[in-house]
């Protein structure tokens, strides 16, 4: 059976012969009417596209540098370059001689604290025998305040630097991302007015694609247009993203100018340093009839649409196509907007209506 008579007789009702399946017209029936997709035509601003180059940064929003707080020596470094970290995990363990002092603190502090007490106490029984007077009382009592708070101050600091057992203190992750920069090492001594970082923390759940514009190129971006990134790594995934920012400054050394497209990366397949290309798209001047690009039927070095009006009234039509940008295809002849057309399944009723 040929695919014409199979689609008639999907048109046909049940009981029914088709007399002759070769010569019936077409009829599209309601179970291949579910499967196809059916786009109207419609009038739309030229886009065309312009390539760049660029590679993959972190966001810079979400790259955070780790310096330390106290001086001493890297006594557990529990984390390597690359590792993913998670908001809060042990970064490392550092033994600091200020700790010490501040514990020393504490321990005269809670001395204190104790004494005062006490002899508050002391003066209250006294006052209750009126043997001591109110003043007595209160430089008492301002005693015990004096010692409280110096346990409290040294206590947030203790909170600040993140105590840990005996005299450490402990860095942690203040975010969940991946390390990207690590310069420390067990045992290394720690400088709390070194200006070098311990360790830099990326989140790249988001990231930036840094591409070069050529000057020749510079009319045709503007912030808010559609870019689409390809990396090596990955040559059949399309990125999408958007240009959030243009650096109006062109580079000395290589005379192109930069912009910012940021990209949704939840699945984390971009990494930092990876090298993209990209391709901007842009509105020209002039508008034209656009089709799904999946419409497009090529045959014969030519291009066809199938042209919907009802399930008995389809028919072929050959179009001039002047150019696709991304999934959309503009035509310069042959249709219309407003028409309707049929852009997904349709290879099998075009197949039918050349037999028919």
């Amino acid at each position: 059976m040929t695919v014409a008579a199979a689609y008639l007789l999907f048109g046909c009702g049940r009981g029914q012969q088709a007399e002759d399946p070769v010569s019936a017209p077409f009829v599209l029936s309601h179970e291949m009417l579910d499967s196809v997709r059916i786009d109207t035509v419609r009038g739309a601003q030229i886009q065309s596209q312009v390539e760049l180059s660029g590679k993959v940064t972190a966001d810079e929003s979400k790259v955070l540098k780790i310096y330390p707080m106290l001086s001493g020596y890297a006594e557990d470094v529990r984390v390597q370059l690359g590792d993913y970290v998670r908001k809060g995990q042990v970064l490392a363990v550092v033994h600091s001689g200020e700790i010490a002092d501040y514990e020393k603190q504490l321990s005269d502090a809670q001395s204190d604290f104790s004494v005062a007490k006490k002899k508050l106490q002391v003066q209250q029984d006294l006052y209750d025998s009126r043997l001591a007077t109110d003043k007595d009382v209160a430089d008492a009592q301002s005693d015990v305040q004096k010692s409280a708070s110096e346990i409290a101050r040294v206590n947030d600091l203790f909170h600040i630097y993140k105590k840990g057992s005996g005299s450490t203190y402990i860095i942690t992750a203040p975010i969940s991302g991946y390390v990207i920069e690590k310069n420390v090492n067990n045992g290394m001594e720690i400088r709390n007015d070194n200006t070098q970082n311990l360790f830099t923390l990326s989140e790249i759940n988001d990231v930036w694609v840094m591409a070069n514009v050529f000057e020749s190129d510079i009319p045709k971006i503007k912030e808010g247009y559609d870019a689409d990134v390809i990396a090596i790594s990955y040559p059949d995934h399309i990125f999408h993203g958007k240009i959030d920012k243009i650096y109006n400054f062109l580079d000395p050394a290589t005379k192109t100018m930069q912009v910012r497209i940021k990209i949704n990366n939840e699945n984390q397949l971009l990494k930092p340093e990876m090298f993209a290309s990209v391709k901007v798209h842009y509105p020209e001047k002039d508008s034209m009839a656009a089709v799904p690009a999946s419409a497009l039927i090529f045959d014969n070095n030519l291009d066809y649409v199938l042209v919907y009006k009802s399930n008995s009234d389809i028919s072929v039509r050959e179009v001039m196509p002047l150019k696709t940008t991304g999934n959309l295809t503009f035509i310069q002849k042959g249709l219309r907007p407003g028409e309707r057309i049929i852009s997904k399944n349709q290879l099998l009723i075009y197949n039918a209506l050349a037999q028919n």
